[in-house]
């Protein structure tokens, strides 16, 4: 059945953007008129349109949105409402408006006769592949209210890990820009005053007055605008290389390797994975076919590849612990957890245990690593602003040791 983007205008006379599933034009106009809807322009969606990716969606507070909106259907549909019906209730509490009419056009689907499932497929910036899955078998079992609590929870899981990361580095990314902008300060205004005095007084400056002097005056000068375009142009060439399978594996490769953050990153992969893989797994999927959602989810080539070839392997009948074993990204300790969990047939509640011991000991890492570096930038900053406060002050201390100032 075709779709159809419109244009209409509500009860309270505002423009209201959306799509609809219609046999005709006709059919559209008249099943938006049901609800209360005055359409003005209404034409079939093709291409990008039908599809409806919406830019900037399932940002931090949409997330959120997100989550309680799926909490929200899960109590409404354990309480014996319809599905229907829920999502009309529900329309109304949204505040975020691109989430509304989101949800408000999934429901129209639904009436029409699409799946739940289908038809948040068409929204993938709200309802990525593991929500849709979890929809899906939800809808196919008869237990959708329990796959919506599930989803619900591991939204919210999986917000609490980003913004423990974000917290930990807030503090740091405040301290490194005001230590850049006392030093902009310092070069740009200060240094260039005290230059120009000693300057007229035929005073010749220090070497590190002098090598200051000549940094701000290429940041007061044209050549800045160079300089930040070529920043530019080197940014832009290296995200064009990352964006490649080939720059992203190497980018990958390269953050695992790092001392001290590369440990941390492979707990957090294998942490997502575990918990990914363990919902999945919990809601009935088959195991080829949760490996094949989480290989999309992983955010790491490296375990990506690890994914895929895992998959590959169960599908000839072979294990899946030797595979990721083999990725160098989970430990050996880890992966024959993975394995005794697979052999046991408790492998959901293996992952369940693996994930959540990750998790704690990932937190530990950040806290001990935030309390490390905060000290180390205070250490730095004091430096730099130090041989930057005595350059500026040299110049005074020997003018005035000559009797002259």
């Amino acid at each position: 059945m075709p779709r159809f983007a419109y244009v209409a205008i509500d009860h309270k006379h505002k423009t209201v953007k959306g799509s609809v599933t219609a046999e005709s034009p006709y059919a559209a106009r008249k099943h938006l008129r049901t609800k209360g809807l005055h359409p003005t322009k209404i034409k079939e969606a093709t291409g990008d349109q039908a599809k409806k990716k919406l830019t900037g969606v399932f940002r931090k507070g949409n997330k959120k949105q997100v989550a309680e909106f799926t909490k929200q259907m899960s109590t409404l549909l354990n309480a014996g409402i319809k599905l229907t019906e829920s999502l009309t209730v529900l329309i109304q509490q949204i505040p975020d408006v691109q989430l509304r009419n989101a949800v408000a056009d999934i429901r129209d689907r639904v009436v029409t006769g699409e799946s739940f499932a289908d038809a948040m497929g068409e929204y993938e910036d709200y309802f990525d592949v593991i929500y849709v899955s979890m929809i899906r078998v939800g809808e196919v079992t008869g237990t959708l209210s329990r796959s919506l609590g599930t989803m619900a929870a591991f939204i919210e899981k999986r917000q609490r890990l980003e913004s423990k990361m974000v917290t930990a580095m807030v503090y740091p990314a405040m301290l490194v820009v005001a230590c850049i902008g006392a030093v902009l300060i310092l070069t740009i205004k200060v240094i260039p005053v005290i230059a120009e005095q000693i300057a007229k007084a035929g005073q010749e400056l220090p070497w590190i007055t002098q090598a200051l002097l000549n940094t701000s005056n290429v940041l007061t000068s044209m050549w800045v605008f160079a300089i930040i375009g070529g920043l530019i142009l080197f940014i832009w060439a290296i995200k064009k290389f990352l964006s490649t399978r080939r720059g992203a594996h190497l980018r990958d490769r390269t953050i695992l390797a790092l001392p001290f953050f590369g440990p941390l990153v492979k707990q957090r992969i294998v942490a997502r994975f575990s918990s990914t893989l363990s919902t999945l797994l919990s809601a009935g999927l088959s195991m080829a076919e949760s490996l094949k959602i989480v290989a999309e989810v992983t955010g790491n080539t490296v375990m990506n590849d690890a994914v895929k070839h895992a998959r590959d392997r169960i599908l000839s009948g072979a294990d899946i612990a030797t595979p990721l074993s083999d990725s160098g990204v989970i430990d050996p300790a880890t992966a024959h957890m993975v394995f005794v969990g697979e052999k046991s047939g408790e492998l959901e509640q293996m992952l369940k245990v693996i994930s959540e011991n990750l998790e704690s000991s990932s937190d530990l890492v950040i806290e001990r690593l935030s309390a490390a570096i905060e000290p180390v930038i205070i250490i730095v900053m004091a430096i730099v602003i130090g041989i930057i406060a005595f350059a500026a002050m040299l110049p005074i201390i020997k003018f005035s040791a000559g009797g002259q100032f």
